[in-house]
């Protein structure tokens, strides 16, 4: 291979490596490295979101913890701005990079379960539909997210947000201990017992302390069958009757059930009668977890806010619930802004601004969602995880999806707009996995974190990446770098 020209780890140069020690470091790497002259290259740098369309110089596919580590000292010895790839499913599209070495895990996808300690080890790689695959098949599962094709990696470390939040908590809560390689190319174990400083950080602090080559997660008792509450009712003048009926619900509502109440509109795709595509709605969705028996009953009060006009409630295996989203959020498929805010309440005011943006939505695969939480997940001290904002009654998220390259700005115009109009509800803390681009830099965190979590996440950064050699994320800069 010809010498090759890498971006500097800060951006502000280009590396020149030359062809000997590219080729010695290609042979010694399990999996495929591509480069631009490659057949499977621009298929290899497609990610979810179709807004990032970067061209890394290199992308190291790992096929083992023994390649990440190579790759890892490669980039540190070279000094070589790195993006790390798991699901590739990053909203914000951290997973690529401009000119730099991608780390990919997504081969390193495999899962093994202790059905008797009820634990789950599942690859670097992996999505939330190859766990639950695995996991099902005892009937166990731990608290993920709710799109099946979504990366664990990303979800877990900045907390991970799904239909079982109420009941088990956060995808970060079930976590017992990752395997890392951190930027002196090391492998460590970090759990409660080892390393607890390193494990309280990757609990909420994102990619910024290394490369999570495999996660291990406690499992819980759930399905395979759940109840699902998916009345449709029509976006019209009642629709804040419809949002405060679904609010005083929750308000009494066991922790077996968790809601999102969204605003969308009926995707044009076949799993919808043809009648209905196109019809804006508000739906206030929910999961109950726990006994089948009674479900329909307890989620019927949501089904009877109005005359929905189209009810798809039932139950459905769990499996079947993770990846009901999937085939409308295809990879590639669309452009995507998404930004987040904690709510610490919410009022008849509140509903309205929220009711009326759904109603001025940019186009019709703009999704407002405004997430029901409390129970296990705001049991968790702040000070616990790093993960900080724990005791937010709700998470306000505009999930803005678009076609056309011409509509960019109005898309993100309209997305900081509503939620910075929301900002009084909140203390301006976000669910980092839903930043916008996270332009916000250190005042977003600071309020994400809150300050004495912040500042203890800048002192574990400095320890173990003080070069900021993991900086493609929510970068928590070291005191060095």
């Amino acid at each position: 291979m010809p010498e090759l020209k890498v971006i500097s780890r800060d951006g502000s140069s280009t590396v020149t490596i030359g062809a000997e020690t590219v080729d010695a470091f290609i042979a010694g790497h399990r999996g495929s490295c591509l480069t631009p002259a490659d057949p499977e290259y621009d298929e290899a740098r497609v990610i979810w979101n179709g807004s990032i369309d970067k061209r890394p110089a290199i992308i190291a596919r790992c096929t083992g913890t023994a390649d990440v580590i190579d790759a890892v000292n490669f980039a540190r010895e070279h000094g070589l701005l790195v993006a790390v790839r798991g699901g590739g499913h990053n909203v914000a599209g951290n997973a690529m990079c401009d000119g730099g070495l991608v780390i990919d895990l997504s081969a390193m996808n495999s899962v093994h379960v202790d059905a008797e300690a009820r634990t789950a080890r599942a690859g670097g790689g992996c999505t939330i539909g190859d766990v639950d695959r695995e996991t099902q098949a005892f009937g166990l599962a731990t608290p993920l997210g709710v799109v099946s094709l979504t990366g664990i990696a990303g979800l877990t470390l900045c907390g991970g947000l799904g239909w079982l939040r109420r009941k088990l908590g956060m995808a970060c809560d079930a976590l017992i201990s990752v395997d890392i390689i951190t930027a002196d190319g090391k492998l460590v174990t970090a759990s409660k017992d080892r390393n607890a400083d390193l494990f309280w950080a990757v609990r909420g602090g994102g990619g910024n302390f290394g490369v999570v080559t495999s996660f291990e997660y406690q499992l819980h008792p759930i399905g395979p069958t759940v109840t699902l509450c998916a009345p449709f009712y029509r976006l019209g003048d009642d629709a804040a009757d419809i949002v405060r009926g679904w609010n005083y619900f929750m308000a009494t509502a066991p922790e077996d059930i968790s809601s999102t109440c969204l605003f969308w509109n009926v995707p044009h795709h076949p799993a919808f009668p043809e009648e209905y595509h196109g019809t804006p709605f508000v739906l206030p969705a929910a999961i109950h977890s726990g006994p089948p028996e009674d479900g329909e009953a307890l989620v019927r009060p949501l089904r009877e806010l109005g005359e929905p006009f189209l009810d798809l409630s039932g139950q459905l295996p769990y499996a079947d619930v993770q990846s009901a989203f999937d085939p409308l959020f295809a990879k590639g498929e669309r452009r995507n802004y998404w930004k987040s805010l904690y709510l610490n309440r919410i009022d008849d005011d509140g509903i309205a601004r929220i009711v009326a943006r759904a109603h001025g939505r940019p186009n019709p695969w703009a999704l407002i969602a405004l997430y029901h939480l409390g129970g296990a997940m705001n049991r968790v001290s702040p000070a616990e995880t790093a993960l900080g904002v724990r005791d937010a009654k709700y998470l306000y998220s505009l999930e803005t999806s678009w076609t056309d390259h011409a509509d960019d700005e109005r898309a993100t115009g309209w997305t900081r707009e509503a939620w910075a109009e929301m900002q009084d509800y909140s203390n301006g803390g976000a669910y980092l996995n839903f930043p916008g681009q996270g332009e916000e830099g250190e005042t977003l965190l600071r309020a994400s974190y809150g300050s004495d979590n912040y500042e203890r996440l800048v002192a574990i950064k400095t320890r173990y990446d003080p070069a900021n050699m993991f900086r493609l994320n929510q970068n928590i800069k070291p005191n060095s770098g």
